[in-house]
């Protein structure tokens, strides 16, 4: 039978050291388990010819940066709340969560990073703060409410309701622009075919007539010519372009005139404005309610947003509030948000009721942004089939104009 050597921390947060006796490595774990212990790292040892041992699976954190899905996240989150409101201990929530799905997997080995830490005597906010890629600010400071509420559970749940509602949103996104971008690949991808293989096996039938040929046709040869000769480099200065512009929008200047570009392009402004919005609310809606601080609630609605413009924004709001201003007021006055949603914040800051407020104005914004998805589908869909069909309809066209001035001039003759 193998053996199995193993690292693991008791209650009081010692080490532990030894070796256990099992048919595999997940009845090593329990068998470590029912010792009273937290295994950390579980070695499976196997004599080599040489008399040398080999370890099978190891835990490896380091300096490596893991990261979860948001789905990750998500579904991690549930299980996690799931397994505390069963009645299991933290640490052995951890550990269970650890030992799911494959064992190199981010989401196994943050988890056993995370329960590592708590049986060395952190806190779990703190614990999760370390993987700030999987775990925002968002959600280690509601964590941390819940650890000062006694609510662990109930913030588990918000959180998941969080990444749902995320979730559900860049979905909808995704399916409006699926159909439209699989349209736009197909026109770009015949066109292309047709400029390098059809159009110059007709210029070869067409060089008899020399200039002779229509205007129409002459520019397709022209352009099938140019872009069989130079295509590698059309496409490589294209390529260099969009290296360029990527690079240019990571700079402060050129992210906020990118996203304030977002929030004034027509047909997509909607979509963007309104998600935003709405995500911002549900955001700010769950922090309040948790008993996260206004200033802080901002703090992290601005680390999170995702918008340049609107992040300036709330960082504007945020240091105003701390001179003793309203939340409304500030951001009425940035002309970046809607008048409706500062004039319903207001309303909530007059009535004391924040959170119904800002959950009022996620609903709004939420089947806003629906409706704004449903226009841009429905305008985009007819926009790309009428601009490739032109594009299809003169190369055809120029075609048949040579071929009816070939077959006229062979009649006259």
């Amino acid at each position: 039978m193998p053996v199995f050597d193993y690292r693991a921390r008791d209650k009081e947060g010692k080490k532990v050291e030894g070796s256990v006796n099992a048919p595999d490595r997940r009845a090593a774990l329990v068998e470590i388990e029912k010792q009273g212990v937290v295994p950390v790292s579980v070695n499976e040892s196997k004599k080599k010819k040489g008399g040398a041992s080999r370890s099978v699976w190891k835990l490896q954190i380091g300096g490596e940066k893991l990261r979860m899905k948001p789905l990750e996240v998500l579904l991690f989150t549930s299980e996690l709340s799931d397994l505390l409101e069963a009645g299991m201990t933290l640490g052995a929530a951890l550990s269970c969560l650890a030992r799911q799905g494959e064992e190199d997997s981010a989401a196994s080995r943050i988890a056993s990073d995370v329960c590592d830490r708590i049986v060395r005597g952190e806190q779990l906010s703190d614990a999760m703060a370390a993987h700030p890629e999987t775990f925002p600010p968002l959600y280690s400071n509601m964590i941390k409410a819940g650890e000062a509420s006694g609510a662990m559970i109930e913030v588990l749940r918000r959180l998941v309701e969080h990444y749902e509602r995320s979730e559900k949103m860049h979905s909808r996104i995704k399916s409006a622009l699926t159909y439209p971008a699989i349209v736009l690949v197909a026109g770009v991808v015949t066109v292309i075919f047709a400029m390098v293989k059809v159009i110059p096996q007709f210029s070869k039938v067409f060089e008899s007539l020399g200039d002779s040929l229509p205007l129409p046709t002459r520019i397709l040869v022209g352009s099938s010519e140019f872009f069989v000769k130079y295509g590698i480099l059309v496409i490589g200065a294209l390529v260099f372009g969009i290296v360029l512009f990527r690079r240019h929008i990571k700079t402060r200047e050129g992210r906020l005139w990118f996203d304030g570009l977002k929030l004034r392009a027509p047909l997509i402004k909607g979509i963007v404005a309104c998600g935003t919005y709405s995500s911002l609310a549900y955001t700010m809606r769950t922090l309040l309610s948790n008993g996260v601080n206004v200033l802080q609630a901002l703090k992290i609605a601005e680390e999170t947003c995702g918008n340049a413009v609107i992040a300036g924004a709330l960082r504007n709001a945020r240091e105003r509030v701390a001179d003793g201003t309203t939340i409304s007021g500030p951001l009425a006055g940035s002309k970046v948000f809607p008048k409706m949603m500062t004039d319903m914040l207001a309303v909530g800051e007059q009535s004391g009721d924040m959170p119904g407020a800002l959950g009022h104005i996620g609903k709004r914004y939420e089947s806003e942004m629906d409706r704004n998805i449903t226009v841009f589908t429905n305008a985009l869909e007819p926009i790309l089939i009428v601009a490739i069909g032109a594009v299809v309809g003169f190369v055809a066209i120029s075609i048949l104009m040579a071929v009816f001035k070939v077959t006229s001039s062979l009649g006259a003759g």
